[in-house]
């Protein structure tokens, strides 16, 4: 039987714990949130804003970064409009272009607006200012879409990804030339001590009071290596942990445990987040082993009806590695891409 009234105990609002919760006191990228309004500043009087590249590892903020300051535009600028695209889920560029439009329309495209360029023109229809992120830019299969977002002066591009070259390789001249008007703001991984604060917010919003110590958010906050989203995962597990045992209070036992296993876990979201062609790689690598990129790439061409190029499997790779989903041994003329130690096994 479920136990409501037990895990009201722990829990005020498990909400809290989701990835898309934005507190309304954003802590620790003070200098980064700084250099965005800055850069969106313009939008306040209705003229055209620069573009933003937010560049970090994951788990340092750029996405909520991103929400939290168009939440704050939107309370100066009455009718702006704004959008975020996971290009995880939404990589070509119609589909990029049918959320925007969809979002800012608040109905779905219709069957006949369907082509790419009917999209194009829905968008130059614009005339209120607007910030579109492209959130996981690096994702984009065309990118030519932040082409399109940027020749449109109503609209602000934000982009984020882990790198920059992961978003420019490959590109043709046109889009790096616009690429290379768009402000950097760089997402070092955080410090213990910026994870503190973080954790502290989670917990007075998403707890029952008292339930944990703040020694205990220390060591979560220490345990993370930089990355928030480990570090909200932990403390969301460790009183998901306290639920389970029945107990009143947030132990150094659950504490220790959800560290434990908070890694994998983002690592098991993650990977229900990866297409076909991403998730191909990553099965192949745990069936075989180890194994070089050029017979990554033959393997995964027997799989797939469909087959990228070699370019865009090697930027595949690129990802997996940058999630923390495969490693890289030997240099550059033997390299070999391999599971991590603890990554999940398919089923």
């Amino acid at each position: 039987m479920l136990e409501r009234s037990h895990r009201g105990a722990i829990f005020a609002d498990a909400a809290v714990f989701r990835t898309q919760w934005v507190p309304a006191d954003f802590h620790s990228r003070d200098a980064e949130l700084d250099a965005m309004a800055t850069a969106l500043e313009p939008l306040l009087d209705d003229e055209p804003a620069p573009g933003l590249f937010l560049a970090g590892p994951s788990g340092t903020g750029k996405t909520s970064s991103s929400r939290y300051l168009i939440g704050k535009l939107q309370t100066h600028v009455a009718d702006l409009q704004a959008t975020t695209v996971n290009c995880w889920s939404n990589h070509s560029r119609y589909r990029v272009l049918a959320r925007i439009v969809e979002t800012i329309e608040g109905v779905p495209a219709r069957t006949h607006d369907h082509a790419t360029a009917s999209l194009r023109d829905a968008l130059g229809a614009i005339d209120t200012p607007t910030v579109v992120v492209l959130d996981e830019a690096d994702q984009l299969e065309e990118p030519e879409v932040i082409y399109d977002l940027y020749e449109e002066p109503s609209i602000a591009v934000v982009l984020t990804a882990n790198s920059r070259p992961g978003v420019l390789v490959g590109l043709d001249e046109r889009i790096q030339s616009r690429l290379r008007t768009f402000l950097d703001v760089d997402f070092d991984p955080y410090t213990a001590a910026q994870l503190e604060p973080i954790l502290e917010q989670r917990a007075a919003h998403g707890l029952q009071p008292d339930v944990i110590e703040s020694d205990l958010l220390g060591d979560i906050a220490r345990a993370a290596n930089g990355n928030a989203r480990d570090a909200i995962a932990a403390l969301d597990g460790a009183a998901q942990r306290a639920v389970e045992d029945g107990a009143d209070r947030i132990t150094a036992d659950h504490v220790t445990a959800a560290i434990a296993s908070a890694s994998q876990d983002v690592r098991r979201e993650t990977l229900e987040r990866l297409n076909d062609h991403q998730r191909a790689i990553y099965d192949l690598l745990a069936e075989s082993g180890p194994l070089g990129p050029s017979a990554i790439y033959e393997r995964y061409r027997e799989r797939m009806d469909d087959p990228r190029t070699r370019r865009t499997v090697r930027k595949y790779v690129r990802k997996l590695v940058q999630y923390d989903l495969l490693a890289s041994d030997g240099t550059s003329q033997n390299r070999e891409y391999r599971l991590v130690e603890d990554a999940p096994r398919p089923d």
